[in-house]
């Protein structure tokens, strides 16, 4: 069975390369819409797969840190990273362009390892990360599907090159979560939310 939760942000970018001049030569935003996808042959103590309310909180976090952010390649001209960092307080600098199929491996890749890491208490068996839906438009969505998050053709992402500006971090209820999730930290769901 799989089971969706629906999470929102607003977030600007460049994508650059790409075959629209728009998208690739001007900053721009998009409502964002990300859809985490979990699975399992299983049900909890309470029969569900994944209690809703448990990703309101890692989970949550972790996507809402590109929330009023801007998402930065760390491969773009220098100038222009500096100067997005300088007049935003709210960035994240990835390893690889924010295109909304790069969204969806990021996304994937993050929450993959938060979940690996989560112990749960409420009896929930095998659940794993499906896959991550990333609406940039009303029209248009990448899905990223497990060997996509992984694919070497597409490009390995490495969570260490992810970096959040301080702002984000604050944001968080434990500032230190992303360091935890870089490092393997155990998360212990609590037995109610």
């Amino acid at each position: 069975m799989i089971i969706r939760k629906l999470f929102k942000f607003e977030n600007a970018h460049v994508v650059r390369g790409c075959s629209t001049q728009r998208c690739r030569a001007s900053i721009h935003g998009h409502s964002y819409k990300v859809e985490v996808l979990f699975e399992s042959a299983y049900l909890d103590n309470g029969q569900m797969i994944y209690d809703f309310g448990l990703m309101k909180q890692g989970i949550k976090e972790l996507i809402d840190s590109f929330d009023h952010a801007v998402a930065i390649w760390d491969g773009d001209e220098t100038e222009y990273i500096e100067a997005m960092k300088s007049h935003s307080n709210r960035w994240a600098m990835l390893p690889v362009s924010p295109s909304c199929e790069q969204f969806s491996r990021i996304m994937f890749v993050m929450i993959d390892k938060l979940i690996w890491f989560t112990k749960m208490v409420n009896g929930e068996k095998m659940v794993r990360l499906s896959s991550i839906i990333v609406h940039e438009t009303e029209t248009g969505y990448a899905q990223c599907f497990r060997e996509d998050a992984y694919s070497e053709l597409m490009g390995l992402i490495k969570l260490e090159d992810i970096h959040f500006s301080d702002e984000v971090r604050q944001g968080w209820s434990d500032p230190q979560l992303w360091e935890k999730v870089l490092a393997g930290e155990t998360f212990v769901n609590p037995m109610s939310v």
